[in-house]
């Protein structure tokens, strides 16, 4: 959804985008515009609005769900993960006017069970994930994610952390080069590419994404010049490999279901197939008897531990396409626990 037009803004955001005004500082309100967020809010509303409810948003980003979250639901608590500290401290100045209704952890969230724990948290009424790369990482050039424009080969989301992409370049071999393009970025040409590579790093380090889309553009055959940028599925799988995300993906996904009461919901936001692939087999799963065939009773202990609230995956209307080009490719998928296994 969009940002509010300032005359429908609260008199603290308003504040707020004035007080980064005068400090030179970007207002996060102003960078993002969050994809889906009336059908997230439609899907979990049911379950946030009773005193204490509990909505973990496991990829805070710049607090654009949370923030419409906590100001449609006044007795709401929101625990937030992120693991780019830069996301974490903006999120927090943009939800400062719930200060005593949010938690914000420093974490990758298939760490979400120790979080939790952390806080003392048993289980929560609402869980949503909106994966990929954030606008402000995507925006930030010094961070290396988009090939457009020149800048250090880095991708980390969380910049503390010491594996970047000129490592991967710099040192995996030609083989595991061959198998991250070809699994976490589905590219055609990754054999050419990864030989490539391999070939120019002889000659002296790929330390920038510029040199990098160089290789990759003079790799690239000339039928194959009118499919789209030729560096886009490579970067997409170094910035995976960077982040190990969907390990951490796998990962989570159990983690966040378990932590979840009877009746309450999650929601997950995917970008791209690979993800949606996690998503889905660990949601159809829980969500199907394991009575073993032929049996003629369904006992209680083979019942699904899910019910899904969407048929497949939904994707985002036109008018939203048109109004947030990000959401193009979101794929929703969402499920409600009804039943603990113990």
């Amino acid at each position: 959804m969009d940002e509010q037009p300032e005359q429908h803004q609260q008199p603290e955001q308003r504040e707020q985008r004035e007080h980064h005004e005068q400090h030179g500082q970007q207002d996060p309100a102003s960078i993002h515009t969050s994809v889906l967020l009336e059908r997230t809010i439609e899907l979990l509303g049911p379950v946030l609005g009773a005193p204490g409810a509990i909505l973990v948003d496991c990829t805070l980003g710049l607090g654009g769900h949370s923030e419409a979250f906590l100001r449609a639901f006044p007795d709401l608590h929101l625990v937030g993960l992120d693991r780019d500290p830069n996301a974490l401290r903006l999120a927090g100045e943009r939800l400062a006017p719930f200060a005593d209704r949010i938690d914000l952890v420093h974490c990758v969230y298939d760490e979400i069970d120790e979080a939790l724990e952390g806080l003392g948290i048993d289980e929560v009424d609402g869980i949503l994930f909106d994966l990929g790369v954030s606008s402000m990482q995507l925006d930030q050039v010094e961070r290396g994610f988009s090939y457009s424009k020149d800048a250090p080969l880095d991708m980390r989301m969380d910049d503390t952390a010491a594996f970047t992409a000129a490592e991967i370049i710099a040192t995996y071999s030609e083989a595991d080069l061959r198998r991250i393009f070809r699994d976490y970025g589905e590219e055609k040409l990754a054999d050419r590419y990864a030989r490539k590579i391999v070939a120019a790093r002889a000659d002296g380090p790929i330390l920038r994404s510029g040199h990098l889309v160089d290789i990759i553009q003079a790799a690239t055959p000339a039928k194959f010049s009118h499919s789209g940028h030729p560096a886009k599925r490579v970067f997409q799988a170094l910035r995976i490999e960077v982040n190990a995300e969907l390990a951490v993906l796998e990962r989570a996904i159990p983690r966040a279901i378990d932590a979840l009461k009877v009746g309450g919901r999650i929601v997950v936001l995917a970008f791209h197939s690979l993800e949606d692939r996690i998503v889905k087999r660990e949601l159809q799963a829980r969500a199907a008897s394991t009575a073993p065939a032929g049996l003629p009773v369904e006992l209680p202990e083979h019942r699904p531990e899910l019910k899904l609230l969407v048929r497949g995956a939904e994707l985002a209307d036109d008018d939203e396409r048109a109004r947030n080009p990000r959401s193009i490719p979101v794929r929703l998928r969402a499920a409600e626990k009804i039943r603990k296994i113990a």
